[in-house]
């Protein structure tokens, strides 16, 4: 079955899952297999929001000044030339004491980029001969974010819907047929639920007959606010609830349904004997304790929303706690198994058994519900349990160091290739990285239900940690295993049913090398709804094929591919390949395995993307052996004023000759031997590697269309400004040297490439080079402005963490603690270098910021430091948002404040680059360290997701004028 539970920016297929990030062209939404294709727009940040305005970049209009509180009108004149100067901005010198009492809004330029709407995420039926248009809003309200939610056991629940809070959802789907001719037909709406009904959950039944989805209505209301699982006839687009009774609520906090056969659901349900929310007592039974009386060796990192008392842990329980039903078509109903509470149920390919998974006491207050205990067992499919396949501990104590895991069966799950049987993997080192073991991991079988003294059989031992198989028949199946620390990546060629077949490694690689990326294996849909290899035959050629699907990285840029590859004798023959003069070309889908049994290299049909540098993403189906092209979507530009930026993949090197890339972005119509230098903003992030030849290639590819989300940098390209977007900043730990150990080094030497280059290019004024980037991003910032104040006039730096010491036991790629590498943790911390930083520096944070190591306290405590040195510095705490921005008004507000910061200190900038901002005084460029921002931007929007709302709701100006913090 399909769930959708994120939105990307560019459009992706949710996919199989396969076990490395290495192989992009399969990138699962969930953890679920799926039973259809989905397509969603990925973004970087937040929601994809396309647009309308003016193209030409001397027409861009400017803009006289700001409104406090409402959208500004489309400003009506043109500046006079394609210089950018302060008289294009707003008028920022107004009153400094009215600065911080309401919500601003920037500049009809960027306002209208970001408010359009967005476009819809895909997804096909089982069988291909249907597609669905999922609905979206754009950006919710901050008042959506301001609902109470709890924060327990690392997670997030809404109350009132009992489910993850800040969902996004759907607004409405589309269904359409595909034609014989590859068209699409005209539209199906699915019809019969309440105006106003927020869908989420949208899955195909395995025949693609019906869609299950959920909807939610009025959220004032206690009850209609949780959801219920609707049905829709894909035939005629009628829709109806699943269950007669209007009692029966979905339990969305873990799992929410999955579809046993083409008739039946499984459903975790809200207990109907669940009474009111327990209270909390006014007094406490006792104080809080922990203890280590044992002198356990427990080393966690900065995990946030934990468990704190007895309390929480009995809400825990209140909101999480399912009961099983299975529910027909026809409404009839079955409660299975006791209430608890279950985190996944995944039936088996033959439909004849369940496996089930639930978390139980004693919980934790230091580690999140992931690590608690955790039972798996086998059930019948109508809810007879078979036997307890494992019953793990609670998990307090796993090693920091990348690549340690849990102890006991993990990745507990079905072959793909077989009606029934279960595989799993143990680890044979304790679950720690450190210990030198072979092998490390083993993987086993076994039928669901063995017979009596039938032992797991071992399919597989590896020396490295497991990541993933892909199985195709019980001739072949292929293993992945990979190791961090040397960032080596190994694929097995095994036969499940030939213990005479001695395994062998098809491939052995470096994960960072992206050049020598064979592909991954395309995968086929079986009758059982599951995803196995697809073998492909050609005429009169006995050879065994599959097709692998590659990214195609090369020093142009990517060109991805297919070849066909013959797996015994490694032979490869290329059968297609993107356009690589103007357009870029990826394989979605392989859209021809209706039919069971190999598949026809003559009669392959495959989804393919394609895009350009200033056309947005298509969608076409391929037809071999022609190879013809039908093109099945036409969606619009998402911005037609920025339609003719210009884009530029470029190359420079650093000081110690490592090879480094970004992709410079320019405003259209500019010319920069007329128009002459622009402010220029540079966004980043800095990477790990192992090697500086793995460092210097080339990722990406210059035909790509610009996604431009609602925090993105690229939209001061409507503000003319030159953007060097994800310029390399490779932190470089060769052998056994450890990367961070050089970490300022190296990062201000990429910086100074980076700024060189476009200076040399004459694109950007020496004067006018501001810096920033979000996370990981804006520790880069802050460690830039200290180490490096002769290359940046300011910076903008976004839910950062700034001191080391307070994530003491690891962060980012960093593995060793604060103990072992005191030095590195100081060096690397801004914090500690705050009275170097003379330049001026916004800094913006999520208020409830969730994301492990970046706490708000840590741009709390960073600002005062930075105030008490006298710095230039500004602090934006963004009220109810977590570590990606989700509500219209605080995206805007971070426009605004970045629109102005931008204007007032880098526009503006007069002063020597290498001055100091209120003295005059030259500063040295200071080569020590500091640094990082934990992990990686929450991914946001779509239907289901967990972490941002496309709500609806017009109480905007009922919010609170004073409710955002700035210092």
């Amino acid at each position: 079955m399909m769930r959708f539970h994120q939105v990307y920016t560019r459009f992706s297929l949710r996919h199989f899952s396969l076990p490395f990030s290495s192989l992009p062209s399969l990138l699962p939404l969930t953890h679920h297999l799926p039973r259809s294709l989905s397509l969603t727009r990925k973004i970087t940040s937040t929601n994809f929001t396309p647009v309308m305005l003016t193209s030409r970049f001397r027409n861009l209009a400017p803009v006289s000044s700001y409104s406090s509180s409402s959208a500004v009108e489309d400003a009506s004149s043109g500046a006079s030339n394609g210089v950018v100067s302060s008289s294009d901005f707003t008028d920022y010198e107004e009153d400094e004491a009215s600065l911080g009492v309401e919500y601003r809004v920037p500049p009809p330029q960027i306002k209208n980029i970001v408010d359009a709407p967005p476009l819809p995420a895909l997804s096909f039926s089982p069988y291909r001969d249907k597609i669905i248009f999922l609905k979206r809003r754009a950006l919710p309200p901050l008042v959506e974010l301001a609902k109470p939610e709890e924060k327990l056991a690392g997670i997030r629940i809404d109350g009132n819907c009992n489910s993850r809070s800040r969902m996004s959802f759907y607004t409405g789907i589309g269904i359409h047929q595909i034609l014989p001719d590859g068209k699409l037909g005209p539209e199906i709406g699915v019809t019969g639920f309440p105006d106003g009904a927020k869908i989420n959950f949208v899955s195909w039944s395995p025949d693609g007959q019906h869609l299950s989805f959920s909807i939610r209505v009025n959220e004032e209301d206690n009850n209609s606010s949780k959801f219920r699982v609707w049905i829709a006839d894909v035939e005629t687009g009628e829709a109806r609830p699943l269950f007669q009774s209007p009692n029966v609520y979905l339990n969305a906090v873990f799992d929410n349904y999955v579809w046993v056969n083409n008739s039946t659901l499984l459903v975790c349900t809200i207990p109907l004997s669940r009474g009111a929310p327990p209270k909390k007592p006014l007094v406490p039974g006792g104080p809080k304790i922990q203890s280590n009386e044992q002198k356990n060796i427990v080393q966690v990192r900065t995990f946030q929303d934990l468990l704190k008392d007895e309390y929480d842990e009995v809400l825990f329980d209140y909101y999480a706690t399912s009961q099983l039903v299975l529910v027909s078509l026809d409404g009839a109903t079955k409660d299975i198994g006791p209430p608890a509470v279950y985190t996944s149920m995944d039936p088996s390919p033959d439909h004849k058994y369940l496996l089930i998974s639930s978390i139980h006491r004693p919980y934790s207050f230091i580690v999140p519900c992931g690590r608690f205990p955790k039972k798996v067992e086998l059930w019948s499919a109508d809810g007879k349990l078979i036997r307890e396949l494992c019953d793990l501990p609670l998990a307090e104590n796993i090693p920091i160091a990348f690549n340690s895991v849990r102890k006991g069966m993990r990745f507990i799950n079905w072959r793909a290739d077989k009606p029934s049987t279960l595989y799993w993997v143990e680890t044979q080192d304790g679950g720690d990285a450190k210990v030198e073991i072979s092998p490390r991991d083993i993987i086993y079988t076994q039928p669901a239900e063995p017979l009596e003294g039938e032992q797991p059989v071992i399919f597989h031992k590896l020396d490295l940690r497991y990541g993933g198989i892909s199985w195709c028949d019980d001739s072949l199946a292929l293993v992945y295993e990979s190791w961090y620390k040397t960032r080596r990546i190994r694929t097995w060629v095994v036969s499940p049913a030939s213990e005479d077949v001695t395994p062998r490694i098809l491939f052995d690689r470096s994960s960072e090398d992206v050049y020598s990326d064979p592909g991954s294996p395309m995968l086929r849909r079986t009758k059982a709804g599951t995803y196995v290899i697809a073998n492909i035959k050609k005429e009169s050629d006995e050879g065994r094929y599959l097709i692998l699907n590659g990214v195609g990285a090369t020093p142009e840029g990517n060109v991805p591919f297919l070849d066909l590859f013959d797996i015994n004798t490694g032979k490869k023959e290329r059968i297609w390949e993107s356009e690589k003069e103007k357009y870029y070309e990826t394989v979605v889908a392989l859209m021809s395995d209706q039919e069971e049994g190999d598949l026809n290299l003559d009669q392959l049909k495959i989804l393919i993307s394609k895009e350009s540098k200033t056309e947005n993403t298509q969608y076409y189906l391929v037809s071999w052996p022609e190879k013809n092209l039908v093109q099945i979507t036409n969606f619009p530009h998402p911005y037609p004023q920025l339609a003719s930026l210009q884009k530029e993949m470029i190359r420079y090197q650093r000081k110690d000759g490592v090879q480094l890339t970004a992709t410079l972005y320019l405003p259209p119509g500019y010319n920069p031997s007329t128009d002459g230098p622009l402010p220029c903003l540079v966004w980043s992030y800095p990477g790990e590697f192992k090697s500086k030849d793995a460092a210097g290639q080339v990722r990406g590819s210059p035909n790509e269309f610009p996604g431009i989300g609602p925090t993105s940098a690229l939209l001061w390209l409507a503000r003319k400004f030159a953007i060097l977007s994800g310029p390399t900043i490779p932190i470089i730990g060769e052998g056994d040297e450890e990367a961070n150990d050089s970490y300022v080094e190296q990062l201000v030497a990429s910086a100074e490439a980076a700024v060189e280059e476009v200076i040399r290019r004459g694109v950007a004024h020496p004067k006018k080079i501001a810096v920033g980037g979000h996370s990981y991003g804006a520790f880069m910032t802050a460690n830039l402005l200290a180490h490096a104040p002769h290359l940046f006039c300011c910076g903008i730096a976004r839910s950062g963490a700034y001191n080391r010491t307070l994530t003491p036991f690891g962060f980012q790629n960093e593995d060793r603690t604060l103990w072992e590498a005191t030095n590195t943790y100081v060096e690397m911390s801004p914090f500690m270098s705050a009275n170097k930083i003379k330049k001026p520096i916004l800094l913006v944070h999520g208020e409830e910021d969730n994301n492990s190591g970046t706490l708000t306290m840590q741009s709390d405590r960073f600002f005062n430091a930075l105030k008490g040195h006298g710095a230039l510095c500004r602090l934006v705490i963004l009220p109810h948002e977590s570590h990606g921005y989700s509500a219209r008004e605080s995206i805007m507000h971070v426009l605004w404040e970045t629109d102005r910061w931008l204007h007032k200190f880098c526009v503006s900038n007069t002063s020597d680059v290498g001055e100091d901002h209120d003295t005059g005084s030259v500063k040295e460029n200071d080569s020590k360290g500091t640094t990082d921002a934990e992990s990686k931007v929450v991914a946001t929007g779509g239907g289901g997701s967990k972490e941002v709302s496309d709500l609806e709701y017009d109480g905007f100006h009922s919010l609170p004028r004073s409710s955002l913090r700035i210092c």
